[in-house]
């Protein structure tokens, strides 16, 4: 133990698809005592967004630190357009390539870039040996189980079948009959403990990229983790209402979330679906939830059991949030609080990071500045991030206390206090401001009343937009 404790730290890095600030660590109803006791023991940020509210591109600002500066870092192809077929160079293609070149031996299992297994290929295609992250990957495995795909596994129901194979003639959820290793999840957390129990035999720091698919749609979990909840008392959505002063077009029409054929209500933005089947769909978001929960504390309690817990840093992250019915919207997507706002955790074994809650803002492209700082890499080129390591020791804003987000031709910036949103359309009013010190759930768009907030946030605003989008 005395050798393990003077290598650089491990790192097991936890994405977990479509996770917003739904944690009972963060207030809420759900049932993650496992999540919840890291982040008792390590950082909970309350206050992380994205900066984009869709997977890919979520993914692409993670690995590389950098925001947005063209239209495809904003769709679900940003890393294929733009890692999967470089050549390596000296500049890390991401932050685990740089674990990489410094001498770790980096693992991914699952999804942490945006294809399901790491590999290039489309949802009803055959799996391909071309790997998203060319360079990152010491080794890149995964199982598909009965499912046989990794796009197969992403969509799948408890009987083998998927959202492909079933022509979308399926319903948004399902209380499966059936173990953890019924769906795909559990199937990655048996190789994850695995592949802990191989690496404790090596003596060399590693990096573990873990990557869960719930609670992303559908919404499929285990009947035990349906029965932890009584859906009657499940709280409907606080702002189930479209925001005062706002063009639609700042919203959508749920779409993702209405391909699922056999859903018992179309979402839209005509009126809210039932408060009943609000209640079915959060209760099966939150038995998803507790779902991955459990397999994370799988994974945490074998770090225990093979030493390896006290050099090893976790970061359980949220590739971006979803609407619940917020604002009548069912997915992600939209430059809103609900899409943006995501689960963070980082749990070091650093006596002095350990059990404190930072409300500083911070962007998802700080997570690779943080991870380098505390791992004592060197970078080596600039990117966008900024650490968060002083905010973990004394939770005191660091740099720009903001937070961009892009997306439906729009950038977004969070303070402490306030949403500023500029979008680069047609449709009127392109302004959006928010003031959660009196507005908490986004019910007014209050910039035509708050001129003097608006001259004093936009010029702010404006150095988010580093060329991708022509300004008016």
């Amino acid at each position: 133990m005395g050798q393990q404790s003077k290598q650089p730290p491990n790192v097991v890095f936890i994405a977990v698809d479509d996770l917003r600030n739904e944690l009972g660590a963060y207030g809420s109803a759900v049932k993650s005592p496992y999540m919840d006791a890291i982040a008792s023991e390590g950082n909970l940020f309350t206050h992380h967004y994205v900066q984009v509210p869709t997977c890919g591109a979520s993914r692409h600002a993670l690995l590389t630190g950098y925001r947005p500066w063209k239209p495809v870092h904003l769709s679900n192809q940003a890393i294929e357009k733009e890692l999967s077929d470089k050549s390596e160079g000296t500049t890390p293609e991401t932050f685990i390539h740089r674990f990489k070149q410094a001498g770790y031996h980096t693992v991914g299992i699952g999804k942490i870039s945006h294809s399901a297994d790491g590999f290039v290929y489309g949802y009803e295609e055959e799996p391909s040996e071309r790997r998203e992250l060319p360079h990152s990957w010491s080794e890149l495995i995964f199982d598909p189980g009965k499912w046989k795909t990794g796009w197969n596994a992403f969509f799948a129901y408890a009987n083998g079948e998927n959202r492909q194979s079933l022509k979308k003639q399926v319903k948004p959820y399902e209380k499966g009959s059936v173990e953890d290793e019924g769906y795909p999840d559990g199937l990655t957390t048996e190789l994850a403990l695995s592949k802990l129990r191989e690496l404790q035999q090596q003596h060399k720091p590693f990096f573990i990229g873990v990557g869960f698919f719930k609670p992303h749609l559908p919404f499929n979990a285990p009947k035990k983790y349906w029965d932890l909840y009584d859906r009657d008392s499940i709280l409907l959505s606080a702002n189930p209402e479209l925001p005062e002063a706002i063009n639609a077009k700042s919203l959508h029409e749920s779409g993702e979330f209405n391909q699922y054929a056999l859903g018992e209500e179309k979402a839209g933005l005509q009126e809210p679906v039932s408060e009943g089947y609000a209640r079915k769909l959060k209760h099966a978001y939150f038995a998803s939830i507790s779902y991955i929960d459990a397999q994370i504390g799988r994974i945490q309690e074998e770090l225990n059991t093979l030493g390896l817990a006290e050099n090893t840093i976790i970061v359980i992250w949220g590739d971006h949030g979803w609407h619940l019915g917020d604002q009548r919207v069912w997915g992600k997507h939209t430059l809103f609080e609900s899409a943006l706002k995501s689960t963070l955790i980082i749990k070091s074994p650093f006596e002095r990071h350990q059990g404190k809650k930072v409300t500083a803002v911070a962007e998802t492209v700080d997570i690779y500045p943080t991870l380098m700082e505390l791992c004592d890499i060197e970078i080596g080129h600039a990117i966008d991030g900024q650490s968060l390591v002083g905010s973990m020791e004394s939770n005191e804003y660091q740099s720009e206390e903001v937070a961009y987000s892009y997306f439906k031709q729009g950038i977004s910036m969070r303070t402490d206090r306030y949403r500023l949103t500029q979008y680069f359309r047609e449709e009127e009013p392109t302004i959006e401001l928010y003031d959660y010190r009196s507005d908490p759930y986004e019910t007014k768009n209050r910039a035509m009343e708050s001129p003097e907030v608006l001259e004093r946030l936009l010029p702010i605003l404006k150095k988010g937009n580093t060329g991708l989008y022509d300004v008016r």
